[in-house]
């Protein structure tokens, strides 16, 4: 099963990657991760992306494309493997496409959490006070919310045109969320 959570930040990716990782016994991709990893293990990639943001400037796509790419090829990643994080972009989501295509892959399909705005704010607000993560306030999560409209939810578009978008509220309990998810993939 190889699939892509999409939705706002805050809308439950993160929580809904961790139960289907154990419900399907597939890896979570995160491009955070597998870029600190290749930086730890030192792969070419790994220090180009490492020399780049110590410069303070952000990694290319063609950098994180391929960072993906090698991630994809693992072993574990060989019955499948959740995507958070990536494609974030049209030109990311075409990348993925053709890499895949190149590996004899193709997705299964890419789950749209939906939720409300407001309450992403409320929730958000309240993750900030269990968690003192500084990222975590009223205007950040608007700002990183009108970046999600801008720049990601056209994806939801881009999937929806292959037939591979499964919308699922993200405001639901967790147990109801998960539930929906695996109903929409037939499971």
């Amino acid at each position: 099963m190889r699939l892509i959570l999409l939705g706002p930040p805050g809308a439950g990716k993160g929580t809904q990657a961790k139960i289907l990782v154990e419900a399907f016994g597939i890896p979570q991709l995160s491009t955070g991760d597998i870029l600190r990893a290749a930086i730890a293990d030192q792969t070419p990639l790994g220090l180009e992306a490492k020399a780049i943001m110590d410069r303070g400037d952000l990694v290319s796509d063609a950098i994180v494309n391929g960072i993906v790419s090698e991630r994809i090829d693992a072993e574990d990643c060989r019955p499948g493997f959740i995507l958070d994080g990536f494609p974030r972009t049209i030109a990311q989501a075409q990348a993925l496409d053709k890499m895949l295509a190149e590996k004899g892959l193709k997705l299964d399909a890419v789950i749209e959490l939906t939720a409300d705005a407001d309450e992403l704010v409320r929730r958000v607000i309240q993750r900030s006070k269990d968690s003192n993560r500084p990222d975590d306030n009223p205007d950040v999560i608007r700002k990183r919310l009108d970046v999600y409209t801008t720049s990601t939810a056209p994806l939801v578009d881009y999937y929806g045109q292959q037939g591979l978008v499964k919308t699922v509220d993200g405001m639901a309990p967790v147990e109801s969320v998960t539930s929906a998810i695996k109903t929409a993939l037939g499971k």
